[in-house]
């Protein structure tokens, strides 16, 4: 594999032992790059490889329909290392606690883990880099393009980073090598409880877990498979929220139970030149990667600090602006506002745990128009994102959400009132773009009313 994928996180010097690859965006063990570096080296060495996954009993708020779904894709991923021969540990509490601690305990010689933009996960690599003696590695096997390769700084836009990721797309789109069997090994097994797992985490139940979705890798595959015999609908429908032509990828992606790589590689083997392929591979790399792009760059991605300059002074000018109308917190949430296209996607993302791409925008913007400040927007719409969607947390949801409300990746439009120079979005221009009501049919919307309150 391509070493511009890995980077070391301390200056430690290998000792020996066994190799630990410390599992946690990335849950799959197919085209899993991070597991890969982490078998190479270990093979190279003549070591046994093992695999962790820190389970931290809170995360962010995630309540129990994210977890459930992480847990059951998990159970897969131990499921097919046990047929590696590769024993897997499920740790339970901080990763600050738990690695260094199974650090310690299998005398591991060097670590491997996920690369991610986001604050906390940052944090807690870069701490635990630091309280292990032995060699840390960050390995991006999220992005085709890996994110410090791509850029060395934030991006302005689709438009800057496009022709740096074209540039190198074809050096980094190789083939996976498969997973080896591992010989027999003299590390300890153990049996993973996964219901006393669920039992001991502090989380929100009253959120029903996602029928629409089954986790984990072959699900994972199986969507990809069927939405590549309609990729031709994607270029034309995409952006209709009427119509079922999205991938509905996005929670497979966020919880790593599929490569985007792969995913490109696939889509072009399958589907070739059909319409719809040229345009999902824009969407999956180019304006997926420059969301890690953001994040990385900009840790204030989750507040208004992180919209540019221009939008802020634009904002601030019409903060006094009268609001047509506002709403609390738990009104948004349970979707009683006076628009029916706006609470059919909230019911939408409460129910079936997605929203629409399209309806992303339009809803993020209503936000803005309904409330007394960005800063107040801002936290309603990542509160309810990553309270309902199964793609929470990630950092398509915060660049999605700060391009709606606060001009990031974009640029200035005609001035209006509360908006400003904010890309504007209105009920009138969704129904010139698509059946507003077949929409509200389609999602099973009461005006007014979530199904879950």
């Amino acid at each position: 594999m391509k070493q511009q994928r890995v980077r070391k996180l301390n200056k430690a010097d290998e000792t020996d032992g066994p190799i630990l690859y410390w599992m946690s965006r990335e849950q799959r063990v197919r085209d899993n790059w991070a597991l890969i570096a982490a078998q190479e080296l270990a093979r190279e060495r003549r070591r046994p490889l093992c695999v962790c996954f820190a389970l931290a009993t809170s995360f962010l708020g995630a309540p129990w329909r994210h977890y459930d779904f992480m847990l059951r894709g998990l159970r897969e991923v131990e499921a097919d290392l046990t047929k590696h021969n590769i024993p897997f540990y499920l740790l339970l509490g901080s990763p600050l606690e738990t690695v260094p601690e199974l650090v310690q305990k299998l005398k591991i010689a060097a670590v491997f883990t996920d690369f991610t933009p986001l604050r906390i996960g940052r944090k807690w690599r870069e701490t635990v880099a630091k309280m292990v003696d032995i060699p840390f590695y960050e390995v991006d096997a999220r992005n085709v393009v890996p994110c410090w390769v791509a850029s060395p700084k934030m991006e302005i836009g689709a438009r800057t980073l496009r022709p740096k990721i074209h540039k190198l797309l074809d050096q980094f789109l190789d083939d996976f090598p498969a997973v080896h069997k591992q010989d027999d090994h003299n590390l300890p097994a153990v049996a993973i409880d996964w219901d006393a797992a669920a039992k001991s985490l502090h989380v929100d139940h009253s959120i029903p877990i996602c029928r629409d979705f089954d986790p984990g890798e072959e699900a994972a595959r199986k969507a990809l498979a069927r939405f590549i015999d309609h990729i031709d609908r994607y270029d034309e429908k995409r952006n209709d929220p009427s119509v079922d032509a999205q991938s509905g990828l996005s929670p497979y992606l966020h919880f790593g139970h599929i490569s985007a790589q792969h995913v490109v590689k696939q889509v072009l083997k399958e589907a070739g030149s059909k319409p719809g392929t040229a345009g999902f591979i824009e969407e999956l790399v180019v304006r997926r990667e420059l969301s890690d792009n953001f994040c990385l760059y900009r840790h204030d991605y989750d507040s208004t600090n992180c919209f540019p300059e221009w939008a802020k002074a634009s904002l601030n000018k019409h903060l006094p602006d009268k609001r047509p109308y506002l709403y609390t917190r738990d009104e948004f949430e349970q979707a009683r506002t006076h628009d029916p296209l706006w609470n059919a996607a909230q019911i939408e993302m409460v129910e079936h745990g997605k929203m629409h791409g399209y309806m992303r925008m339009y809803w993020a913007k209503k936000i803005l128009e309904w409330t007394e400040t960005a800063e107040e927007a801002m936290a309603v719409a990542i509160y309810l994102n990553d309270r309902y969607e199964l793609d929470g947390r990630e950092s398509n949801g915060y660049a999605g959400i700060a391009w709606s409300i606060g001009g990031v990746h974009d640029r200035p439009w005609p001035e209006r009132p509360i908006y400003g120079v904010i890309r504007y979005m209105s009920y009138n221009g969704a129904k010139s773009k698509f059946d507003v009501d077949a929409y509200i049919k389609r999602v099973g919307a009461q005006p007014g009313q979530a199904s879950l309150f």
